[in-house]
């Protein structure tokens, strides 16, 4: 797959030749990575950091909010790569410190060591001093610590001269089953998906950047490649990743669905473009895009609004949905609509109830004793704690998404009883 990147110098997106030569202003990060977001991870890179010549910290921690990242770029001590993986970075990028030792600090999956080379000899310090070691030595004493490599090309960064397939292809049996990611020099859709057959990542940066190549035209490359001038199976899930129903998707479709953010498909019975909800006023906000694994069939994730997803005003195509999602259609419902006096409207309308309830029930599951007690008691502390999020217009895929962050940290509290 691709992966955009988002170099940093100053607070704005900048491209480099050669890791020297300034080539291109590229201004706000944030609204490339709110394009590059739609599909895949974004890899960001901190150039000031690499340099030591300042840091781009604020602006990398805007950008991990909303977005999937790698973050690399003057990571040179434990404490800050443990302060990207605390805030949500998949992978710290780790350049001049990658050593066994220094990795082994941190855990193996979350360490990705960046190997730039010029002319196959690894230079370190943000590409200004060459260690004279060729980059196949520095592969086998990393590769049991780390769980990636991005290679970078140095005397090709920039120049959109095309990929050395061979070369990429040989360093990828040296990797052995440690993903690897490629950079500099990639200059056609083509070679994306050459790339993705052969397990590869492709970091892009300079291409997109100048429009030489489109995004959408890359993150497609690889389906196309197997399935040329076809229609595609198209999954389309909540943001909880329930399943809503199936429906198809042309090249065209993808395009308008990824430039308007909206769901949008290919209706195989008027064969024609379809986005969702046009008539019935149940549309779809289009969140992300996925491959899936065999590069044979698409994932749309959507925020669905209006009365569901089916044509039969239901929340799929298999019924409607339950769980928690459901439950919090139903309190936002009754938040709206509730009748004056009903205990719903009391709920969200009378000062402290809501409150004492949480508290009241919060005590009753920390004593509940035996299954279907704590089933019962969690069931009503739950219910009571997604009323005030409705009571907030706070959504659960956002209290998902705060939990999804915490799952990445790496420093953890005691977690003691407080006093």
């Amino acid at each position: 797959m691709i992966i955009p990147s988002i170099d940093l110098q100053s607070g704005k997106a900048v491209q480099l030749i050669g890791g020297k030569e300034f080539a291109l202003d590229g201004g706000d990060p944030m609204a490339w990575a709110r394009e590059f977001g739609i599909a895949g991870e974004i890899g960001v890179i901190d150039l000031d950091a690499a340099l030591g010549t300042g840091n781009n910290r604020e602006t990398i921690l805007g950008i991990l909010k909303d977005h999937r990242c790698r973050v690399g770029g003057g990571i040179r001590t434990i404490e800050d790569a443990l302060f990207y993986l605390d805030h949500g970075a998949l992978q710290v990028i780790i350049g001049t410190k990658a050593t066994p030792e220094f990795c082994a600090q941190l855990p193996r999956e979350r360490v990705m060591a960046a190997l730039d080379t010029v002319y196959g000899e690894v230079v370190v310090d943000g590409w200004q001093t060459n260690t004279k070691k060729p980059i196949e030595e520095r592969i086998a004493e990393l590769r049991d610590h780390v769980g990636g490599f991005l290679v970078t090309f140095v005397e090709r960064e920039g120049r959109m001269v095309t990929m050395d397939m061979d070369r990429c292809r040989a360093l990828k049996e040296l990797c052995g089953d440690v993903p690897l990611t490629v950079a500099g020099g990639l200059s056609t859709v083509e070679e994306v998906a050459e790339l993705d057959a052969m397990g590869i990542d492709v970091q892009v940066g300079m291409a997109l950047y100048t429009r030489k190549i489109d995004y959408i035209d890359c993150v497609l490359s690889p389906i196309k490649r197997r399935l040329p001038d076809q229609l595609w199976p198209t999954v389309v899930a909540d943001q909880q990743g329930r399943s809503l129903g199936l429906v198809w998707s042309s090249e065209e479709s993808v395009r308008l669905a990824a430039k308007e953010r909206r769901g949008t498909y290919y209706s195989r019975s008027r064969q024609e473009i379809w986005r969702k909800g046009e008539t019935s006023g149940a549309v779809q906000e289009l969140l992300r895009i996925d491959l899936d694994c065999d590069r044979d069939a698409l994932r749309f994730t959507v925020r669905q609004t209006g009365s569901g997803f089916c044509h039969h005003q239901t929340d799929s195509c298999w019924g409607d949905l339950g769980g928690l999602p459901a439950l919090q259609s139903t309190l936002m419902a009754r938040k709206q609509d509730a009748p004056v006096g009903s205990y719903s409207a009391r709920l969200f309308n009378e000062e402290g109830l809501l409150e004492s309830k949480l508290t009241e029930e919060a005590q009753e599951l920390a004593d509940a004793i035996g299954r279907e007690h704590i089933i019962a008691e969690a069931a009503d502390l739950i219910y009571f704690a997604t009323a005030k999020l409705v009571q907030n217009d706070i959504s659960l895929s956002e209290v998902e998404k705060e939990l999804d962050r915490r799952s990445k940290k790496i420093s953890r509290r005691g977690g003691d009883r407080k006093a």
